[in-house]
């Protein structure tokens, strides 16, 4: 049986190297609300490591066992959202262009993006990285649906934070914008 645990890790390692290098690109910052969630970006860092570390040095511990555990097409179907989420991630990002930026940041000279996945959704990126770890937690390993779960919970608020500021910086046409897309999943949320 094939197992998809270093195909994930590889992916996810190329993924952040993508966004590392293609954040350089961005315009500059003109107002950051990073010193001000510091604490709960670090702590999410820290917990993040020890899952890592839980999952890296216990062998016989659960999660290693994926949700599907022994079904190769389920197998292959998570690791076909992971690939999914993945790829939403990246087309959003592609098309945030210079516009992109840390969460709760304020661009110089910035500009509401409704193109790509921007038409449905109000924060793909954060979608295509929560249903790639979905995919993940099917395809390799349950430890991912704790990072899920982490996840959610910061993407969740910095969606909500970051939504204030888009009605600060667009109040005539934010306001229909967000009327005509969902939060996180099109059509439904």
């Amino acid at each position: 049986m094939f197992s998809f645990n270093k195909v994930i890790i590889g992916c996810w390692i190329i993924f952040w190297l993508y966004w590392l290098i293609s954040a350089f690109g961005a315009k500059r910052n003109t107002k950051s609300l990073l010193g001000r969630f510091a604490g709960m970006r670090l702590g999410l860092f820290v917990l993040i490591v020890i899952l890592f570390h839980i999952f890296f040095n216990v062998r016989s511990y659960s999660f290693h066992n994926s949700v599907a555990t022994n079904n190769e097409l389920v197998l292959s179907v998570g690791f076909i959202i992971f690939l999914s989420g993945l790829f939403i991630a990246i087309w959003a990002r592609i098309n945030l262009g210079k516009n992109w930026g840390m969460p709760m940041s304020v661009k110089q000279d910035p500009e509401l993006v409704r193109s790509g996945p921007y038409r449905y959704i109000r924060h793909p990126i954060y979608t295509g990285i929560l249903l790639a770890m979905i995919g993940a937690s099917v395809a390799s390993s349950i430890f991912w649906l704790a990072i899920f779960a982490i996840s959610g919970i910061y993407f969740i608020y910095s969606a909500v934070q970051e939504e204030k500021l888009m009605m600060k910086q667009f109040p005539k046409v934010y306001p229909s914008y967000k009327s005509k897309t969902k939060m996180l999943i099109p059509f439904v949320i």
